[in-house]
């Protein structure tokens, strides 16, 4: 299945949305326009995918929203039982089994309105459908020709500028002009350096890069140190690959062989050019596929 746009849009869909512990009809999930979410970006989300009717790193998943909402001072006063129930809910009532789950928690609009709102009430929501490969390849290992990728303008940020180890709303911006720039240039994505240089990420995905044999892969600081990376990095111990996790710079992609992206949405994607450097889809990188591939059908 490739990804495709929505010809209604999503706001416009059958099918049910949970909203505050109730399951709601998807086109009555709807909030003020002075929610303060949509003013000042107090907002945090997850991406998760199940397959099989089984969402993958569940737990990991939701603790981490827990995490991203007590950082930027949003209360969700439910457990991780009591959200991980309501997802699968939210599958249930939609029919879904395999398909992308989106657990979204914002300070809604109330008694103020300012930078400081701590008298708004927070909200959570879970919506799901089905999704197909982020970047619409052929999930065919053997055919695989890899996604391009131009480079930002825009640099992550530094740990002291934001809470760049949450999964906030308002951290995406600069992924989301730089993933239209672009596209608008004929890439699928965007790399994106950090404050200082380093090769950080794509707009929302990690990256790896193959060299000799072993990988090597931006070590985390100012970026979101993602659930897939990380299960990524277990598949290649378990075959004994060597992972370097270190700061690289741009002028190494001219020594690197292989490349892929990694994230809940992209899964593994294999690129074949950044811009000026190009890389071939080599057994590792096909390798990463398939073993991730099984590991979240298992």
């Amino acid at each position: 299945m490739t990804t495709k746009f929505d010809p209604q849009g999503y706001g416009n869909r059958d099918g049910y949305i949970w909203f505050n512990g109730e399951l709601i009809a998807w086109r009555s999930a709807q909030i003020h326009i002075l929610s303060h979410a949509l003013h000042y970006g107090s907002s945090v989300f997850e991406g998760e995918r199940s397959y099989g009717g089984k969402i993958f790193a569940n737990r990991e998943h939701t603790l981490r929203l827990l995490e991203s909402a007590r950082q930027i001072d949003i209360d969700i006063n439910y457990t991780p039982e009591e959200i991980e129930q309501a997802k699968a809910e939210t599958l249930r009532i939609n029919g879904l089994s395999d398909a992308y789950i989106r657990p979204v928690a914002w300070r809604a609009d109330g008694p103020e309105m300012g930078i400081s709102s701590t008298k708004n009430p927070c909200n959570l929501a879970i919506a799901t459908w089905e999704w197909g490969r982020y970047y619409g390849s052929n999930d065919n290992t053997d055919e695989i020709k890899g996604i391009k990728l131009d480079i930002s303008d825009w640099q992550r940020p530094s740990e002291k500028m934001i809470p760049c180890h949450t999964k906030a709303s308002g951290l995406y911006m600069i992924c989301t002009i730089s993933k239209h720039k672009a596209q608008m240039r004929g890439f699928s994505d965007a790399l994106m350096f950090d404050y200082r240089g380093y090769i950080a990420e794509a707009t929302g995905a990690n990256i790896f890069f193959v060299r000799d044999g072993e990988v090597h892969t931006p070590k985390p600081d100012c970026f979101l140190n993602g659930i897939t990376r990380q299960k990524v990095l277990e598949l290649l111990k378990h075959r004994g690959i060597k992972i370097h996790e270190r700061h690289i710079e741009p002028s190494e992609m001219e020594s690197f062989e292989q490349c892929w992206l990694t994230g809940t949405a992209a899964e593994v994607e294999p690129v074949s050019q950044i811009r000026d450097y190009n890389f071939v889809v080599g057994e590792l990188a096909k390798t990463m596929v398939s073993d991730y591939n099984a590991l979240v059908r298992s």
